[in-house]
Formats: C-alpha cells, sequence, structure tokens
C-alpha cells in the first residue's frame, strides 16, 4: 500500500470537484449496480494518472453538457479491496490503473485504460469521455 500522505493529495484533487470515494466491495457493488450512469476512476500515483488522466476527467466533468449520475473513485494500491471489486466489474478487460470506466444501470459501456490514457494528452481523455457522456448520459 502506498502511504497515506502521498495518496490523499491525488484524492482530494478528485473528491473536491465532486467525485465520492469508493472505499469498500459492497459500496462497489452498490453504487455501480445503481439505475443511471457511473463513472469509475481508477486513481494512480504513476505520472500518466497524474499528467493526463485525472485532468482529463476533469475537464470532461466541467465542460461537458451531459454528465453521469455518479462519480466516484478508488485509488489503486491503496483502496484494495474496492479495486478488486471494481476490477471484477471490468471482466473481461486486465488490471489497468489508472483507469476510467462509465456504467450505465450496472452494464459497463465504456472503458478506457492505460495503454488507452499514456501518450495522450488531458484534452483528448477529455474528448473521448465527453463523446461517451453525450451517448450514454442523460
Amino acid at each position: 500500500m502506498y502511504p497515506a500522505e502521498i495518496v490523499i493529495p491525488m484524492k482530494e484533487e478528485l473528491t473536491e470537484n465532486g467525485f465520492s470515494e469508493l472505499l469498500t466491495s459492497s459500496e462497489v457493488d452498490k453504487t455501480i449496480t445503481d439505475k443511471g450512469t457511473t463513472l469509475v476512476f481508477i486513481n494512480s500515483v504513476c505520472g500518466c494518472s497524474a499528467g493526463t488522466a485525472r485532468p482529463g476527467v476533469l475537464l470532461a466533468v466541467h465542460n461537458s453538457a451531459k454528465k453521469p449520475d455518479h462519480l466516484t473513485t478508488s485509488f489503486a494500491g491503496f483502496d484494495v479491496d474496492a479495486v478488486k471489486k471494481i476490477r471484477e466489474h471490468l471482466l473481461p478487460y486486465p488490471p489497468s490503473s489508472p483507469a476510467i470506466a462509465l456504467f450505465k444501470d450496472g452494464k459497463l459501456v465504456h472503458f478506457i485504460e492505460r495503454h488507452n490514457i499514456e501518450g495522450r494528452s488531458a484534452h483528448m481523455i477529455a474528448q473521448n469521455l465527453i463523446g461517451a457522456f453525450d451517448e450514454y448520459c442523460n
């Protein structure tokens, strides 16, 4: 597990912008299977998370006309049980962090894996997500 003093500022970057934390496996199951759309961001300490993934997610949420009903996040290597449960909902995709998933009525409808984040700008990630929000969110 990563030290809290490293993780907490990275978590706060999202929670201060309306994201709720998924900290337990039961919270994950309840939230992901709720009606409506749920954005799940698997946060990470890696450079691509700080450089493009977190900023891209925030750009999308702040600049999209349509938004998910629920904005959520869990931290890989810190919120261990929650991330393990999220990854069960992401199968058959392999574990990836950072990663961004959009669920609608409990079904995975859009997924951005780490290899789709690396080498892309925050703006490119935001545009990808805004397209998904336009398609799946009200």
